[in-house]
Order: C-alpha cells, then structure tokens, then sequence
C-alpha cells in the first residue's frame, strides 16, 4: 500500500514528515516494550544527561483558572527528576528490596496520538497520549491516563541502536487525585 496523495504528491500530517512520524512512533513503541520488558539499564540509555523527567500535580479548576491547573515546573510535582534521579530509581526497582515493587508489578503501555513538531536545533517536540495499565500481587490494579511532551535529540542510532534520545520529559496526568498506592512504575 502506498503512501496518501493529493495531487500525486505525499500527504504531510501536520508538516511532519510520514517516515519521520513513523519513526518516533516506533522509537516510543520501543521504550515502552523496555519498561514492560524491566529492562531499566536498556531504558535509561534512551535519556539524555541533562534530562527532565517530570510528572507536575494537577488541581481541578473553574474555567477561568485552568491555565492554573497543572503545576509549574519548580512548584509541586509527583515527580522531579534528572538522569541521577532515574538511576537511583532504577537500582531501588533492580535491589529486591523495593517493597512498592516486589514482586514486580505487570504493565502495559498504550501510546496514540503522536504528534511532532520541529523544534531548535534538529530537535523534535513530540506529544502523545498514554494510557499505562498496571496489575500488582493478585488483585491490585491501577490505571494512568494521560499526555506526555517529550523532547527529542537526534541519536547516534549506530552507537545506540535509537535514533533519539529523550531530552525532556513532562507528563500530565488526567487524575487530580491519584487512587494508586505508590507511583513506583515508569510512565
């Protein structure tokens, strides 16, 4: 099947790219087959040094406040990371001893709605929608729905494998209040 035309020539979605849209939706199925697979050493290869990876708290809010509603960078957050944030968490989840976490719990990521726009220097600003599903012990189950805004950095796909690495990270959950009992898993 060939690509959508008009006219005879390509459809570009939103001035992106079809090989390229295809690329980072397939570099964002990757990562998350990593955090499904815990193989944690493999996903933090895909973050950058000088990460951000942040998860702002949410306040519902009347109409003429919300752009009040999600927390701004340095005010609160689930979580505020840097790469030495995620690799501390990483050792706790690999330890054994990470009581959120042992046994382990059974995920499943679902990530639609990839959008991308270019953005300075040959980085690329993708959001999409998630929902992640996750069962722990026998009867436990939490659900996470909701954006993420990554910023992507071109990759040596040679050196790597990927040709991105994620630079930032913001997620936006669509619960103000979270139900589940810990916030132990990747999103």
């Amino acid at each position: 099947m060939s690509a959508p035309t008009v006219s005879g020539k390509p459809i570009a979605f939103r001035g992106t790219d079809v090989q390229l849209q295809h690329d980072v939706e397939q570099f964002l199925y990757a990562e998350a087959e990593l955090l499904e697979d815990h193989r944690f050493q493999e996903w933090l290869a895909l973050f950058t040094e000088d990460v951000l990876y942040w998860v702002p708290t949410r306040m519902t809010r009347v109409i003429r406040e919300r752009d009040r509603e999600i927390a701004a960078l340095g005010e609160s957050a689930f979580i505020e990371e840097d790469i030495t944030g995620l690799r501390g968490r990483v050792r706790r989840l690999q330890s054994g001893i990470s009581w959120s976490e042992e046994p382990p719990s059974r995920t499943r990521r679902l990530i639609t709605n990839v959008r991308i726009r270019p953005g300075g220097n040959g980085e690329l600003d993708v959001v999409s929608n998630f929902y992640v599903y996750r069962s722990r012990l026998e009867r436990h189950q939490d659900w996470f729905v909701g954006e993420r805004f990554d910023v992507l950095r071109p990759a040596d796909q040679e050196a790597t494998g990927y040709p991105f690495a994620i630079a930032h990270r913001k997620i936006v959950l669509e619960q103000s209040t979270l139900l589940a009992p810990s916030l132990s898993i990747f999103l």
